[in-house]
């Protein structure tokens, strides 16, 4: 039984897909097998978890007749923080009480998705889901034969996680100073052009020689010399109405002041009008002498007006090139300027660049070798931890060899590559795994590596589907009793033809085909005691009490 600290799938729902119209399915923990007569609809199950975890999908899984289809997954997650990261970059919201809810709609014209009730896309939805389920074809062994496969799996035994981090992140700065490198050596035929056009930029910039002072106040005093005329006919009257004799603005609060001056003396308490008064006589003289001033001024200078047009048309031109304000254009010159000093330094620079490869090439190397330590380190082990697994699978005389061999250059997984050698029979030399035809057999030495690396293995979910296919009652035994290992950490579903297999289920489910108003539908059930020893009968392919004693023993054992 999964030891409570296993990602666990709790619940799938399925409408409307293929030949399911509905199915509530509640898998329990461990070990669970599904069994069924062919074309029951098991690989619906399968294909169902799939779509619900981001595999492709369009109209044609749309049972017929309807407008969608529908599925939902719950998995519960003891350790929801690395997802809740995810998701909270993402903008979804995190997983309450350790509950990861993930539903797909599909429509005829398009899919969406939805991860704990808030829309995502399907990438999310793919990169949420990547580590929860780990799926086994009959053909998905065949993924083995890959070498990058082969050597995730050895560093996955040698626990090389944080050496593997450490190269992969050396590895990249490598590659990208070398990337700097060439770039800059590979760029001299338009080296030339590019910094005339650099220093172009910048002359062109230095030289209309603009402020953030005139830049500000320029069109001001453009649009004030452009209409000098006007504003000096509408200002000439100003001085004269303030300050202009008998009768003008301050010759009447002059008196007044006057007035409220003889009124205090003959009554104190008028004296709280003679400072308003007094404050209004200075503020009007200061005002007067300004429109004096302003209207002074305005002397019309074609001269004048002609430089400041030049330099509005001039500075429009430096905002359509380079930027649409001063800061930007004062901006883009820094930028050039820093550009064009990294090319006249390009020698130098490229002096530089050859060191900075140098001192990265030479982290590599070391980050390489202490990766490459702790495989070897681990070959040894691993080939035994997998051939005691191959031997309960059936292969009693197999060997099995690891190979490093040293590659010519530094790769994005190590300076080796790996080679999976294997030979199932005595007497036979050991092959790659590529090499080995047999389907049956490659499920296997998968099977016995997932064994051998089941502490490793931090994929909570398995699902086998017919990976026992070709194999005989003996094997296929000997596989469901390597997938109920599996289960006793974590999560396992089995599709299977051999009762051997299903019998060693903590949890055995029954899929089958109805006829319910002229339709084809399947349906999933949870078997016990009776209903058990029926299916495991049937799937034995006899009847009558010795067929179920057999199914019985099958059980007891």
């Amino acid at each position: 039984m999964p030891n409570g600290k296993q990602i666990m799938l709790a619940l799938l729902k399925i409408r409307n897909l293929a030949l399911v119209d509905e199915l509530v399915w509640e898998p329990g923990a461990g070990f669970l097998s599904i069994t069924g007569e062919t074309g029951a609809g098991k690989s619906v199950i399968i294909g169902g978890i799939s779509l619900v975890l981001g595999d492709r999908a369009d109209k044609t899984c749309i049972r017929s007749g309807e407008t969608q289809c529908t599925l939902e997954a719950l998995f519960q997650l003891p350790r929801p923080e690395d997802i809740n990261a995810q998701l909270e970059e993402a903008g979804a919201p995190p997983c309450e009480q350790g509950e990861l809810i993930i539903r797909r709609i599909i429509t005829p014209t398009g899919n969406r998705q939805f991860i704990n009730n808030s829309p995502v896309t399907l990438s999310l939805l793919r990169r949420i889901s990547s580590g929860l389920v780990d799926m086994h074809h009959p053909d998905s062994a065949r993924g083995l034969t890959n070498r990058e496969r082969q050597l995730a799996l050895l560093d996955a035994f040698a626990e090389a996680s944080e050496e593997v981090g450490a190269y992969t992140q050396v590895y990249h700065a490598w590659q990208q100073a070398a990337k700097e490198y060439r770039e800059l050596a590979q760029s001299e035929a338009a080296n030339e052009r590019e910094l005339d056009f650099l220093r172009h930029q910048i002359a062109e910039i230095e030289t209309a020689e603009f402020t953030a002072e005139e830049v500000q106040t320029l069109e001001e005093r453009w649009q004030r010399a452009r209409n000098a005329g006007r504003l000096r006919d509408t200002a000439a009257p100003l001085p004269a109405l303030l300050d202009g004799g008998d009768g003008s603005a301050l010759d009447i609060l002059r008196r007044a002041v006057r007035q409220a001056r003889e009124l205090e003396r003959m009554d104190g308490s008028c004296a709280r009008w003679l400072q308003p008064l007094e404050e209004a006589v200075a503020n009007l003289d200061e005002v007067t002498a300004s429109a004096q001033d302003y209207l002074d001024s305005l002397e019309s200078d074609p001269e004048q007006l002609a430089k400041l047009e030049e330099r509005i048309a001039q500075l429009d031109t430096l905002r359509r090139k380079y930027g649409s304000d001063y800061e930007s254009i004062m901006a883009h010159l820094q930028t050039c300027r820093e550009k064009l000093d990294g090319m006249e330094r390009r020698d130098e620079r490229l002096a530089e660049l050859e060191q900075n490869v140098k001192a990265r090439k030479e982290e590599l190397t070391a980050a390489a070798n202490k990766l490459s330590f702790k495989r070897r380190k681990a070959i040894t082990k691993l080939e035994k931890t997998f051939l005691t697994h191959a031997e309960h699978l059936g292969f009693r005389q197999a060997l099995f060899r690891v190979e490093l061999e040293p590659s010519a250059e530094p790769g994005p997984h190590g300076a080796e590559n790996v080679e999976f050698l294997f030979g199932p029979n005595p007497g036979e030399p050991l092959k790659p795994l590529r090499q080995i035809a047999s389907g049956g057999e490659l499920a296997r030495v998968m099977l016995a590596l997932k064994s051998a690396l089941a502490k490793q293995d931090d994929t909570p979910l398995l699902i086998f589907d017919e990976i026992d296919a070709n194999v005989g009652g003996e094997i296929a035994r000997a596989v469901g009793k390597k997938m109920q290992e599996l289960g006793r950490d974590r999560q396992v579903i089995a599709i299977t033809h051999f009762p051997q297999v299903a019998a060693l289920a903590a949890h055995h489910y029954l899929i089958s085909k109805e006829i319910e108003q002229g339709r084809s539908v399947s349906r999933l059930v949870e078997l016990r005691e009776k209903t058990r020893i029926a299916e495991l009968v049937r799937m034995l392919g006899s009847s009558g009490p010795a067929a179920e004693a057999h199914a019985r023993s099958l059980l007891k054992n």
